[in-house]
């Protein structure tokens, strides 16, 4: 299959290139590293237009080039430029013409490093995608032989994020990598000196655990049912006072990639963040997957044979 590489000739084009390299090295994919150049308004432009395009056009052009030596050699990779009315568009309009299964994206250079930054194009494009986004973290780099080694479902405990987790679970056998079940709580408990009257609080987190131990439980006796699953699958829970604490208590290596889905309250065929995968999102030390939750069902009832 195919993957998109949205490139910019700066930071941003490096991490997504050395992500589109990891992620199609594992799947045995395709790239189609794309420069999208804004199309022309109308087609009788004055010259000076006519001129600014022609500039912008040899500018991508250029930067293709440049985008062949960040590339390993033993990934298949085209290089296209590509006329649209806006870069989300042209990047949606290339994964349709040849039914790309991923849109590989950098983060905004205004970003911290190491982490996630949505730009204007990752921003458009996680509230309009019909195809899932795989996002670098700023400043990312791995290996030339670099392969995913782990994949973490972010799980919510909801129907969709069960489907997210089957969906992971074929794609991780897909690309021979292990599966984590990740749960993050962020939870802040009163100073000592006003933790008087707090055992109900304490009582609501057991709770919360109880509840979230059997829905995993469920989720993972339907994995073993599946045709093909993951070489191995481990749970862990993030719990801190912050989304920071909570995502850092989970142990992260090179060659992790975390998978969120859509919010239930979106569009089905499309991308659509809530609150929680979106902070989720922004505080991941690793790059970061998004899955449209149509996309994830039907990647659930292929696991599952439905």
């Amino acid at each position: 299959m195919t993957m998109i590489v949205g490139y910019a000739s700066d930071e941003r084009g490096k991490a997504a290139l050395h992500l589109a390299a990891m992620l199609a090295r594992s799947a045995n994919d395709n790239l189609i590293v794309c420069s999208v150049v804004p199309a022309p308004w109308t087609p009788g432009m004055a010259r000076v237009d006519a001129e600014y395009h022609e500039y912008l056009a040899q500018t991508a052009d250029q930067a293709l080039e440049r985008a062949r030596g960040f590339l390993p050699s033993d990934v298949p990779a085209a290089y296209v430029r590509h006329s649209a009315r806006s870069a989300p568009a042209g990047l949606l309009e290339m994964a349709d013409q040849h039914d790309a299964r991923l849109i590989v994206l950098g983060s905004s250079s205004a970003g911290v490093f190491g982490h996630i930054a949505l730009g204007s194009v990752t921003d458009r494009l996680l509230h309009s995608s019909h195809v899932s986004l795989a996002l670098a973290t700023r400043g990312f780099r791995c290996p030339p032989d670099a392969r995913v080694s782990r994949v973490t479902a972010a799980f919510g405990g909801t129907a969709s994020a069960e489907n997210l987790v089957l969906a992971v679970a074929t794609v991780g056998s897909d690309v021979g990598a292990s599966l984590r079940i990740a749960t993050f709580a962020v939870w802040s408990r009163p100073a000592y000196t006003t933790r008087l009257g707090t055992d109900s609080e304490d009582l609501v987190m057991q709770e919360w655990r109880a509840e979230l131990d059997k829905t995993v439980n469920a989720t993972l006796a339907q994995l073993k049912d599946l045709r093909a699953g993951p070489r191995s699958v481990e749970t862990v829970i993030g719990a801190g006072a912050s989304w920071d604490e909570a995502i850092d208590e989970v142990d992260w290596d090179p060659g992790d990639v975390l998978v969120v889905g859509s919010s239930e309250l979106g569009p089905v065929a499309r991308v659509f963040l809530g609150s929680r995968a979106s902070k989720i999102l922004r505080h991941s030390p690793v790059p970061v997957i998004v899955v449209p939750r149509r996309r994830a069902e039907v990647l659930a009832e292929r696991a599952t044979g439905g």
